[in-house]
């Protein structure tokens, strides 16, 4: 079973750390601004609040969160596949699929409530400009 699935988890795996990367590069990108304009300490490690040029830095890295998010639900659904297959006869198969499963669930709905979230505080803000 576990050649089966190998050769997909090392390429999530490699995928994922790209998408940490990304992430990396955007929060240093949006505190290094912040403490440029003298909003932030050196010291903060993240922000709080959400400013209008910060969206293209977000919307950048959005799509390749929710490919991520969208492959640990292929992950789930190749891992209770291969529990079908007569020579599974692991336990242990059905127990990956399971957190695979809850990430996804956890993550996509946690980033789109976040944009949803940011997207009317910034909209609920412009209109009071």
């Amino acid at each position: 079973m576990y050649q089966k699935f190998r050769n997909q988890f090392l390429s999530f795996s490699m995928y994922q750390n790209f998408v940490q990367f990304l992430q990396y590069y955007y929060q240093s990108g949006c505190l290094y601004r912040l403490r440029a304009l003298g909003e932030r300490h050196t010291m903060d490690l993240t922000v709080e609040g959400f400013q209008s040029w910060m969206w293209r830095g977000l919307t950048f890295l959005l799509p390749f969160l929710f490919f991520g998010h969208f492959w640990q639900l292929y992950n789930a659904l190749t891992l209770f596949n291969l529990t079908r297959d007569p020579e599974c006869k692991e336990w242990q198969v059905l127990m990956c699929g399971l957190p695979f499963l809850i990430l996804f669930l956890g993550n996509f709905f946690t980033t789109l409530r976040v944009v949803h979230q940011k997207f009317h505080s910034q909209r609920h803000r412009s209109k009071k400009d």
